[in-house]
């Protein structure tokens, strides 16, 4: 079972690592609110500037020097520059969280067929100490007439009741079901496919800009990988065909 303990290892150090890449976003966003507010500051100032120089006559209408000073378009720059890095945390953060959740998969994954190796030796060994009991419990008067223990009808009388009255087999204990693991989910995020869950694993985009649902998982629409071209879920095929029937 050490699979547990390596996933358990990893796992702890992730609410760590989400709380700092959360902190720096949180600096990010207060950061481009102060750069993005002194440059809208500035430009507002600079327009009035250009209107009042228009309207006395000390500016000349030329379209290709009526612009924002270096000053502005480099705080807009910034802008930009504050808004990629914050898109790239972002995006580092989800693959972070995919990423585990991809490996709690490969071990529950692991989880189940350990079980089912356990459960399959457990019912060879209940199959052997059948045949174990079944081979020390034989009479030792079976062998009195080789005539009669050959002739497979029961008699009737005493000796009907003794074959009726005889040992049961044993039932081979079969294979249960696998069982369902249930992990907690945040009832804040979002669910998706129509399974009404949330993301994991490998997902498909439904291509109707107006699909309701959008994303599905794999095994739930049957897809086993990336589609080639558009595709379309199965409600939205059944709407397009209803308005064409039309």
């Amino acid at each position: 079972m050490g699979f547990l303990e390596d996933f358990q290892a990893s796992v702890e150090t992730l609410p760590a690592m989400l709380h700092k890449n959360y902190s720096l976003m949180r600096e990010l966003d207060r950061s481009l609110q102060g750069v993005q507010l002194e440059n809208e500051q500035r430009c507002q100032q600079e327009i009035e500037d250009i209107k009042h120089g228009l309207e006395s006559g000390s500016i000349t209408f030329e379209p290709a020097k009526l612009k924002f000073s270096d000053e502005a378009v480099e705080e807009q720059k910034h802008c930009v520059r504050i808004a990629d890095e914050k898109v790239a945390l972002a995006t580092q953060t989800y693959d972070l969280v995919d990423a585990h959740i991809q490996q709690l998969d490969q071990y529950m994954r692991k989880l189940e067929e350990y079980r089912q190796e356990k459960e399959a030796a457990a019912a060879a060994a209940a199959v052997a100490d059948t045949v174990v009991a079944a081979t020390s419990a034989t009479p030792a008067s079976a062998g009195t007439s080789r005539f009669a223990a050959a002739d497979p009808a029961p008699k009737s009388g005493r000796a009907g009741e003794r074959g009726r009255g005889g040992r049961k087999k044993a039932k081979v204990p079969t294979e249960p079901p696998p069982i369902d693991l249930e992990l907690p989910v945040d009832p804040n995020e979002p669910t998706y496919c129509f399974c009404n869950q949330v993301s994991y694993g490998e997902m498909v985009a439904c291509d109707n800009p107006e699909c309701k649902i959008e994303w599905f998982h794999f095994g739930c629409v049957g897809v086993k990988e990336q589609p080639k071209g558009k595709w379309y879920c199965g409600s939205c095929i059944s709407y397009q065909k209803k308005r064409k029937g039309k």
